[in-house]
C-alpha cells in the first residue's frame, strides 16, 4: 500500500494563558483530556490494480512535522497578525495578547530525575591507548565532537560518542561520514538516575521511554521539564508542562514565524530529553513541498520543477515518521530534504507544486524512496553499489534521451552545399573562403573544391580580392595593382591595402628580413618585397609549400592568397567575427549566454556556412547540434541573421546534467592528505603508497577502492569511498604524480558529478526538460518501472 491508514492516539496538554492581570491557570492533567488524532490521517481508497497488486491512495492531504530545530535553548515565535495558542486539534484557537513570545525549557522539579535511555556510538575498538587518543583528537578537530576514550578490555581501548537522542545520532553520523570517519556500531543504553547534586543540571534531565520507544510530539517529551513563555521583560507570561502550538490569525498576510523566519502552518514547541527545546513546523504536505522545491532545484524549467515536486512529495510520504521517536517526521536539511519555508518559495516552483498536487511515484503500488542527486555525471548508479541494498526502481540509467532523438530539439540546419574538399590541408582554406564570402568577397562558393583552391590565382581575382580587403580596412585610396599574382607583389599590395603605410619596411630591417626569409628559395624574394613577405610569414598569414619553398617566381595558389587575406583581416578584427558560448538552440534559433546571464536569441540563416570542430580541424556541415556550452564563432549579416557559424564541442559534453558546474571536476591530493583521510577508514596496512580501482559499478563509479600500504592491503567499498576521500563524487579515474625516487607523490582525481549518484539527477532533469521531455518522461528516465499515482 502507498500509505497505511493509521490513527495515532495522542494526549494534548494545554496551557491556559494569562489574562491582563497575568493570573496563571495551570493546564489540566493530560489523562483527563479527550484523545485526538495527530497527524490527521486520510482514509485510503483503491484506485487501480497493477499485476495483481492493489494500489492505495489517500483521500486527504497528510500533515507533515518538520523539525526546524532540535537543540535550541530558546525559541522566539511571532507574527505580524495575531498570535494564537492552538491547545487542541479541532477546537477554537486561543488568541494571545502579544504578537511575540520567547519559549524556554526549564526544570519542573530539580530533585526529580527519572531513568532514561541514551545512545552510544562506537568509532573503533581494540585500539592501543595511543591510537585511541589519536583518533579522538582527529574527531575533535575535524568534526567538532567530544569523543571519549574508554577501556575496551585488558590493555585495549575504544572510542565512543554519547548522545541523548536518535536525531543527534543521525546528525553526528552524517558529520562523521562527511569527514571520512567510520561508525562501527550504535547501541541504546540505560542511563542511571543521577544524584541530587547532578540533577540540578538541565542536561541531566530526561524522561522514561515508552514501551514501544515512540514519543509522539503532542505529548511532553520530558516530564521533568516545563515550557516557560516570555512576552515582555524577564517575568514569565505563562508556563506549560505540555507542548505549545502556535498559529497566526491571518496566515496569508501574517504567517507564524520562528526566530523571525515565516512558515506556513503552525509552529509547535516542546521540551526534549536533552534539556533544550525542539521546534516543529506542523504543515500540510503540499505546503511543505512548496518550501522544498526551490531549495532543491532552482533552474527555470517547469517540467523539471514538476519532477522535483513529485520526487520531494514521494520522498516525504515514504519517509514520513523517520524520526517519530524524536517527535517529528523529517529534518529540513540534506539528511532529509532542504526545506526553508515561506521566504524561499517562488511563483514558478509553486506552480510546479500546484500542477502536480497529490501525485507521487509508485512501484507495484508502493511509494518509492525517491532518492535524488545533484549532478550524476552522465549516468546514475545501482542503489546496492552505493547503499548496499538492491532496489528495483533505483537502477543505473543514462542521463540522456536515448538515440539520435536526444539532439533533435537543438539541430541547426543549412541548405548550402558542402565544398568538395578532398585534402585535409585544404580544410583551413574552406573556412577562409566562407568567412570572406560573408564579408562581401566575390567568390564562386558553388565551385570551391580542393582542385579550385590549388589552382593559380588570376590577375582579376587578385585585384578584386585586394580591393575588397581595402574596403573592409577603410583604405579608400588604395587601388590594387594589375599584376599581383606572385607572392612577393601580392604581399606588398596586401600590406598596403590593410595598413596603408610602409609598415613592414619601417619595423623590420634587412637583417630581420633575411633571418625570417631563411628558407630554401628565400633569396629569390625581390628586395622591394622582402620586408612585407617576412612580416606576413612571421605572423602566420603566409604559408610555405610542404618542401619549405615559397616559389616567389610563380603565381600563388588561390588557397595561399585567400588564407593570407583572411588571416590578416581577422587579426585586425575586420571580419566582424564574433565569439560566444551557446545555450541550447531551439527551432533554428541560436541562443547565446550574455554577460548578464540572459539568453540572447539569434536566428541562423537557412543558407549559413556551418562548421564543426572534429579533432584539430573544422569541417563544413549541413547540420549541427547546439546542446549548450559550446564555444562558437559567428558572423551576422545585414539582415540580422547568422550567415557563418563555427562550433567547438562543449567541454561538459551532451549529457543532460551538462549545465552543472560540477559535471566535470579535478582534484589533486598529495600522499600525506590521502594518508590523513583514508587512515581513518583503513588500519593496519602501514603507510599508504598507492590506490587502485578494484571494481566499478554499472555507471563506472568506483565501488571498490584498493588501498595499498607498506604492510598490507585494505579495501573501501560502496558509498563510503566518496566521503572517505572527501571528493565530490566517486565517478572518477586516477592519475599519479611521481617524485624523483619514482614513488607516488600525489593523486589526480578526474571525475564527474556531485552527490551519491542514485535516483533522479536534478541537473539532468533540467537538461531533459530543455530537450522537451515532460514530467513523466523525466521521472521514468531515472526511476525504473515506476508509475505516477495521484494520492488525493
Amino acid at each position: 500500500m502507498l500509505h497505511s491508514s493509521r490513527v495515532i492516539a495522542i494526549v494534548l496538554l494545554s496551557a491556559v494563558f494569562l489574562s491582563a492581570s497575568n493570573a496563571l491557570v495551570l493546564a489540566q492533567d493530560a489523562r483527563d483530556k479527550p484523545k485526538s488524532t495527530w497527524p490527521i490521517e486520510s482514509k485510503s481508497v483503491v484506485t487501480k490494480t497493477t499485476e495483481g497488486v492493489t494500489a492505495v491512495t489517500l483521500t486527504d492531504e497528510p500533515v507533515m512535522r518538520i523539525a526546524l530545530s532540535t537543540g535550541t535553548s530558546a525559541a522566539t515565535i511571532s507574527t505580524t497578525a495575531r498570535l494564537l495558542n492552538v491547545s487542541e486539534i479541532d477546537t477554537n484557537n486561543q488568541p494571545l495578547e502579544t504578537t511575540r513570545v520567547r519559549v524556554e525549557s526549564r526544570m519542573l522539579t530539580p530533585s526529580h530525575v527519572v531513568n532514561d535511555r541514551s545512545y552510544e556510538m562506537t568509532l573503533a575498538t581494540s585500539l592501543s591507548r595511543e591510537d585511541a587518543d589519536r583518533l579522538s583528537d582527529s574527531v575533535r578537530q575535524d568534526v567538532g565532537e567530544q569523543p571519549q576514550v574508554v577501556v575496551d578490555y585488558t590493555d585495549k581501548w575504544k572510542v565512543i560518542i554519547q548522545k541523548q537522542s536518535n536525531a543527534e545520532i543521525e546528525e553526528t553520523r552524517a558529520k562523521l561520514d562527511d569527514a571520512g570517519f567510520e561508525v562501527v556500531a550504535v547501541r541504546e543504553t540505560q542511563k542511571q538516575p543521577p544524584n541530587t547534586a547532578t540533577a540540578k543540571s538541565p542536561l541531566s534531565t530526561s524522561s522514561a521511554a515508552s514501551a514501544n520507544k515512540i514519543k509522539y510530539t503532542a505529548r511532553a517529551a520530558s516530564p521533568t521539564r516545563e515550557l516557560i513563555a516570555f512576552a515582555r521583560g524577564t517575568a514569565p507570561s505563562f508556563r506549560s508542562s505540555a507542548p505549545l502550538i502556535f498559529a497566526s490569525s491571518d496566515e496569508k498576510n501574517g504567517p507564524v514565524r520562528f526566530n523571525d523566519k515565516p512558515f506556513r502552518g503552525k509552529i509547535e514547541v516542546f521540551a526534549n530529553t536533552h534539556g533544550s527545546v525542539t521546534v516543529v513546523n506542523v504543515i500540510g504536505l503540499e505546503d511543505y513541498v512548496r518550501g522544498v522545491v526551490p531549495n532543491e532545484l532552482s533552474y527555470p524549467a517547469l517540467e523539471a520543477l514538476k519532477a522535483q515536486a513529485i520526487a520531494a512529495r514521494t520522498y516525504a510520504v515514504k519517509n514520513r515518521g523517520q524520526f517519530s521517536s524524536e517527535g517529528f517526521d523529517l529534518l529540513p536539511t540534506t539528511r532529509s530534504q532542504v526545506y526553508r519555508g515561506l521566504t524561499s518559495e517562488t511563483s514558478l516552483t509553486s506552480q510546479a507544486v500546484e500542477q502536480t498536487r497529490g501525485v507521487i511515484a509508485t512501484y507495484n503500488g508502493e511509494a518509492i524512496n525517491a532518492l535524488y542527486t545533484s549532478t550524476c555525471g552522465g549516468r546514475t548508479e545501482d542503489a546496492e553499489n552505493i547503499f548496499n541494498t538492491a532496489i528495483p526502481y533505483l537502477r543505473g540509467r543514462e542521463c540522456a534521451v536515448e538515440g539520435k532523438a536526444a539532439f533533435a530539439p537543438f539541430i541547426i540546419k543549412s541548405s548550402r552545399d558542402i565544398f568538395e574538399i578532398k585534402d585535409e590541408r585544404d580544410l583551413v582554406y574552406a573556412r577562409d573562403v566562407a568567412l570572406l564570402a560573408v564579408n562581401g568577397f566575390a567568390l564562386p562558393t558553388d565551385k570551391v573544391s580542393s582542385s579550385w583552391l590549388s589552382s593559380h590565382v588570376t590577375e582579376s581575382e587578385a585585384r578584386d580580392w585586394l580591393n575588397a580587403a581595402a574596403r573592409l580596412a577603410r583604405m579608400a585610396a588604395f587601388k590594387a595593382p594589375d599584376d599581383a599574382t606572385k607572392t612577393p607583389a601580392f604581399s606588398t599590395a596586401l600590406m598596403a591595402a590593410v595598413y596603408g603605410d610602409r609598415r613592414a619596411d619601417t619595423l623590420l630591417n634587412s637583417a630581420d628580413a633575411d633571418y625570417l626569409l631563411s628558407f630554401r628559395d628565400g633569396e629569390e624574394v625581390p628586395t622591394a618585397n622582402r620586408a612585407d613577405v617576412a612580416m606576413l610569414l612571421r605572423d602566420g598569414d603566409l604559408s610555405l609549400f610542404a618542401d619549405a619553398t615559397l616559389r616567389p617566381k610563380e603565381a600563388m595558389p588561390r588557397s595561399h592568397a585567400l588564407h593570407a587575406i583572411a588571416r590578416l583581416l581577422e587579426s585586425k578584427n575586420l571580419l566582424a567575427f564574433q565569439k560566444g558560448t551557446s545555450r541550447p538552440a531551439a527551432s533554428g534559433i541560436m541562443m547565446l549566454r550574455s554577460n548578464k546571464g540572459k539568453d540572447l536569441p539569434i536566428a541562423v540563416s537557412t543558407e549559413a556556412f556551418l562548421f564543426r570542430e572534429f579533432g584539430e580541424h573544422l569541417h563544413q556541415m549541413k547540420s549541427l547540434a547546439l546542446v549548450g556550452g559550446e564555444p562558437v564563432g559567428f558572423h551576422v549579416s545585414a539582415k540580422g541573421q547568422v550567415d557563418y557559424l563555427e562550433v567547438r564541442p562543449a567541454n561538459n559534453g551532451a549529457a543532460a546534467d551538462r549545465f552543472s558546474s560540477l559535471s566535470n571536476w579535478t582534484a589533486q591530493l598529495n600522499l600525506g592528505a590521502v594518508q590523513a583521510r583514508l587512515g581513518r577508514s583503513v588500519r593496519g596496512i602501514g603507510s599508504i603508497s598507492d590506490l587502485r580501482i578494484a571494481k566499478q559499478g554499472s555507471s563506472r563509479r568506483v565501488i571498490d577502492l584498493e588501498v595499498i600500504g607498506t604492510q598490507g592491503v585494505a579495501h573501501i567499498r560502496g558509498g563510503r569511498i566518496r566521503s572517505a576521500l572527501g571528493l565530490k563524487e566517486q565517478l572518477f579515474v586516477i592519475d599519479r604524480v611521481y617524485n624523483e625516487n619514482d614513488r607516488v607523490a600525489s593523486f589526480i582525481f578526474t571525475g564527474r558529478g556531485w552527490g551519491h549518484g542514485v535516483g533522479m539527477c536534478q541537473f539532468g532533469a533540467y537538461g531533459l526538460a530543455k530537450q522537451g521531455l515532460n514530467v513523466e518522461q523525466i521521472l521514468k528516465t531515472y526511476y525504473t518501472g515506476i508509475e505516477l499515482t495521484k494520492m488525493y
